[in-house]
C-alpha cells in the first residue's frame, strides 16, 4: 500500500511539471508577441511623428510675401507705409526650407526698419497652419512741407526729427500736422532743420491755436525774416522767429475779438513787436 502512494505522488508531480512548462511557453509567447507589438507601435509613432512634422502646413508658403492680408500674412498698424512697399521690402528675404517654428524673424524686422516711416516692428509666428502677423509701429508726423499754400505737401517731419519724402505722401486723413511753406532754398532749406527747429515750429502752431481757438492753416517760412501764419479768420504777421515769439503771439487772445468785428477789412494782425500789436487794414500803407 505504501508503494502505491509513492507512485501516485510521483505521477502527480510529473503532471505539474508538464503544466508549468506549458504555462511558461505561453508566457514566453505572450512576452514575444507583446515585445513585437511594442516594437511595431514605436515604429508607428516614429512614422506618424515624422509625417506630422513634415506636413506642408508647418512651412510658410513661398508666395507669402506677394500679397498682404492673405491667409499666410497679415500686416497691421501701417497707415503711412503702403502695403506694397512693405511687400517689396520683404521680397528681399529668402525663406528657408524649414518649419515656421525654426524661422528667424530678425531678418524680417531689420529689413522693414529700413523703411523711413517705420519706427518699430513686431513679427508674430503662428505654427499650424504656418502664417505671420507683422505689426508696424510708425513714426509720428508733426510738420508737412509745401512750396506754397496751393500745393499739396511734398514731405513731412516726424516727432523724432526725421524728414520723409514724397514717396509716402499724401498722409492719411486724420493725421494732424502743421503745414509749413518753404522753398527749400538757401537760407530757408528745411532739409537742414534739426530737432530743435522742428519742435519750435510745432510749439508755435500749438501756442497760436491755444490762444486764438482757431486751427492753423499754414506757417509761411518762405521769408524767414518775416514769417506769416494763416489761421482760419486772419493772417498773423509774426516777423522773425526768436525767443520772444511765443510771448508776442499770446496777444492774439485779446486782439482777435476786435479783429473779427472788422470782417474782411483786415490785411493782417501785426505781432512783430513784443510790447505792441495792431491790426493792419486793407489799403493802409506799411
Amino acid at each position: 500500500m505504501k508503494n502505491n502512494s509513492q507512485y501516485n505522488n510521483h505521477h502527480i508531480s510529473t503532471q505539474q511539471i508538464k503544466q508549468m512548462r506549458q504555462i511558461r511557453r505561453r508566457e514566453v509567447l505572450i512576452n514575444r508577441v507583446r515585445a513585437l507589438f511594442n516594437f511595431v507601435f514605436v515604429l508607428f509613432l516614429i512614422f506618424a511623428l515624422f509625417k506630422a512634422v513634415t506636413l506642408k502646413q508647418w512651412y510658410l508658403n513661398k508666395d507669402a510675401f506677394k500679397k498682404a492680408n492673405s491667409s499666410y500674412l497679415k500686416i497691421f498698424g501701417n497707415s503711412i507705409t503702403p502695403d506694397y512697399q512693405i511687400l517689396n521690402s520683404l521680397r528681399f528675404i529668402q525663406l528657408p526650407n524649414k518649419p515656421i517654428y525654426l524661422l528667424k524673424t530678425k531678418p524680417l524686422k531689420e529689413q522693414l526698419l529700413k523703411l523711413s516711416p517705420v519706427n518699430e516692428v513686431y513679427v508674430l509666428r503662428y505654427w499650424f497652419p504656418a502664417r505671420l502677423e507683422i505689426i508696424i509701429e510708425e513714426r509720428n508726423p508733426i510738420l508737412t512741407i509745401a512750396p506754397s499754400e496751393k500745393v499739396a505737401p511734398i514731405a513731412f517731419f516726424t516727432q523724432d526729427g526725421k524728414l520723409i519724402g514724397r514717396e509716402y505722401m499724401p498722409l492719411p486723413k486724420g493725421i494732424k500736422t502743421y503745414k509749413i511753406l518753404s522753398y527749400g532754398t538757401k537760407g530757408d532749406d528745411y532739409r537742414k532743420w534739426d530737432i530743435k527747429k522742428i519742435n519750435e515750429l510745432e510749439n508755435l502752431g500749438r501756442t497760436i491755436e491755444l490762444y486764438s481757438k482757431e486751427p492753423v492753416e499754414y506757417i509761411d517760412l518762405r521769408n524767414p525774416k518775416d514769417v506769416y501764419v494763416k489761421i482760419k479768420s486772419n493772417f498773423l504777421r509774426i516777423g522773425e522767429l526768436n525767443n520772444t515769439t511765443l510771448n508776442r503771439v499770446k496777444y492774439i487772445q485779446s486782439i482777435l475779438p476786435e479783429a473779427k468785428t472788422l470782417e474782411n477789412n483786415i490785411k493782417y494782425i501785426d505781432l512783430r513787436w513784443e510790447e505792441a500789436y495792431y491790426i493792419k487794414l486793407e489799403g493802409e500803407e506799411n
